[in-house]
């Protein structure tokens, strides 16, 4: 299917308007998932011309995003992946878990960015970072694409090699769902519950009466706050 090209319209926008000189794209995946952790990445690419084919990693082949890693990490003038792992996810919600992982991915870059594009509506950042959010920035944004596809892939193998364990979690088959719902996780979870790689506070366990027990309700009062829709800081 044809797309459109990401731009750098948003970061030169942003150059103009605000001031910021190094502006991060930032994008997640791992939202859905029932097992494994929320992952993202914070990508700096600066205005160079992007690679060819980069776009949304949803709308690539699984073939196409593993050629596209090779040269986007070499590209990018920098990246780094945070994660938030499913204890956390049900101890903070989803919200506050995203946060988490955002801001140990823009920690983790070498150098502080001035401004973040973050894909969607929601500013689950907030201060003090300076955030612009882009719905469906993933597709029309360079950075935020560059992000996408190299959280999309470092996840997967993530999962996959989590995969590769003992004690019956490969029959899971994370290589080939990554930890969301499909009808061999489905099946095997009912069968044998949910493993440690689990989110326990996940509403699939409302479905397995037998297991149904090990569900956990989250207490924590910032994530009560966020999921109400508390204010976390700006759009500019």
């Amino acid at each position: 299917m044809p797309y459109e090209a990401p731009t750098h319209t948003v970061e030169r926008s942003l150059r103009a308007t605000t001031g910021a000189k190094v502006i991060a794209g930032v994008d997640e995946v791992g939202r859905g998932a029932w097992a494994g952790p929320v992952t993202v990445c914070a990508a700096i690419t600066g205005l160079r011309r992007p690679p060819e084919g980069l776009t949304d990693s949803k709308l690539l082949t699984s073939r196409r995003r593993d050629a596209l890693l090779d040269v986007l990490e070499d590209w990018v003038t920098a990246h780094a992946l945070g994660h938030a792992s499913p204890e956390e996810i049900d101890e903070l919600g989803m919200t506050a878990a995203l946060r988490l992982a955002a801001v140990r991915a823009l920690e983790a870059l070498p150098v502080r960015p001035d401004a973040v594009i973050l894909d969607g509506k929601h500013d689950y950042l907030g201060a003090p970072w300076r955030v612009r959010t882009v719905i469906k920035g993933d597709q029309s944004c360079v950075a935020v694409a560059a992000a996408s596809v190299i959280a999309k892939v470092r996840r997967d193998r993530m999962m996959a090699e989590l995969g590769e364990q003992g004690d019956g979690i490969a029959d899971f088959a994370f290589a080939a769902n990554a930890g969301y719902p499909s009808p061999v996780h489905r099946a095997v979870l009912e069968e044998r519950g949910p493993t440690a790689h689990h989110r326990l506070s996940w509403s699939y366990l409302d479905a397995l009466p037998q297991w149904r027990h090990l569900k956990k309700v989250r207490r924590s009062e910032e994530a009560a706050a966020l999921e109400d829709g508390g204010q976390l800081g700006f759009d500019f």
